[in-house]
């Protein structure tokens, strides 16, 4: 006992040294850390929420009552791209993929949705320079466009100087002033011309990006391929040599964030897709197409069903577990596969 009473006393000893020689002032310290590092962690939760989908019709109606104009041939898409651009942007913690601290340097998945979105307002903002707003290959380019598309190729992890937000924000900006300049009716200097031609060569784009997402998909699990890189083209070659047949996985760190780019590309060309039947309706009515777009969008919307597990499961194809790389890869080869079909369509007379 009395050992016992010696050791308390020895330790409130300690304590009282510990207390004046700065324990204070370490203990506020490791509580301010403590509590920075549990907000961190709440706002965190917050800001992995997917943005909501929204009304193109209704953001391109509120963009020209704010412009005091009303919507002319291509007002719709240029207006859902910008909105597009600004839910990366403004969304709940913002643009998070350039982070540096917590709670946006632990998050992984909402990055990955975010660079899904990216790209899609990539390769549209170049369509729309290159081709929308082209009368033909010798016409000059837009002004403003030819801004924006090199403002929102810019790098997506820069943090300072310039950042990955200003440089987008730059972008968004002359999106902003092309849309001006395309609802004026006495200017005439902005275009955006509804062509089936043009809407294939930017269908083609899509259908590469939704191929390469489907097969990184599907690699979930790990599968054998036959190598068909010079298949059909018996003069063909290729710069180095590649097995006949090998195995095709994607890394199990890397599942997640595959899974929420395809999540991604697909809020965010489903969007774009709703504001194509709006400005190229006639088109896609002339050729019959108009029911193989509504397809096309209802398999992308298909992906944004809530995830209700905590982490993407990987299980087998035919397991007693879900995986749920597998169901996304259905639902983007099948979206693909539509493409191909109204690409095929819009070729017709």
């Amino acid at each position: 006992m009395s050992g016992l009473k010696d050791r308390i006393a020895d330790n409130k000893e300690r304590l009282r040294d510990w207390w004046s020689d700065g324990g204070l002032l370490r203990g506020g310290l490791i509580t301010v850390l403590v509590v920075y590092l549990l907000a961190a962690l709440v706002i965190g939760i917050y800001w992995s929420q997917e943005p909501d989908s929204f009304s193109v019709k209704g953001i391109a109606q509120e963009k020209a009552d704010e412009l005091g104009v009303e919507p002319v041939v291509g007002f719709t898409t240029t207006a859902t791209l910008m909105k597009i651009t600004d839910t990366l942007l403004h969304k709940p913690g913002g643009y998070l993929n350039n982070d540096l601290l917590p709670p946006g340097l632990w998050l992984d998945n909402i990055p990955r949705w975010e660079y899904g979105v990216l790209v899609q307002v990539r390769d549209f903002s170049r369509a729309l320079r290159k081709d929308f707003s082209r009368s033909q290959s010798q016409s000059t380019e837009d002004k403003d466009l030819a801004i924006a598309e090199p403002q929102l190729h810019f790098d997506a992890k820069s943090w300072a100087i310039p950042s990955s937000e200003g440089e987008y924000q730059r972008g968004l900006n002359a999106l902003e002033r092309y849309l001006e300049r395309l609802a004026d009716k006495e200017a005439g200097d902005a275009q955006f011309y509804a062509r089936a031609d043009n809407l294939r060569q930017w269908l083609l784009d899509v259908e590469t990006r939704l191929g390469s997402l489907s097969q990184r998909l599907s690699a979930s699990t790990g599968k054998r391929q036959l190598n068909t890189n010079l298949a059909g083209d018996s003069a063909a070659a290729q710069s180095t040599p590649t097995p006949d047949d090998e195995e095709i996985k994607t890394p199990w760190t890397e599942i997640d964030d595959v899974f929420y780019e395809a999540r991604g590309t697909a809020w965010a060309l489903a969007h774009i897709l709703r504001a194509i039947e709006v400005d190229f309706h006639d088109i896609l009515e002339k050729k019959n197409a108009l029911v193989s777009l509504r397809q096309i969008i209802r398999e992308l919307e298909a992906t944004q069903e809530p995830l209700w597990s905590p982490v993407v499961l990987n299980g087998s194809g035919f397991g007693m577990f879900a995986n749920h790389s597998l169901v996304m890869a259905s639902y983007i080869s099948r979206a693909n596969a539509a493409i191909l079909d109204l690409r095929e369509l819009l070729s017709q007379g």
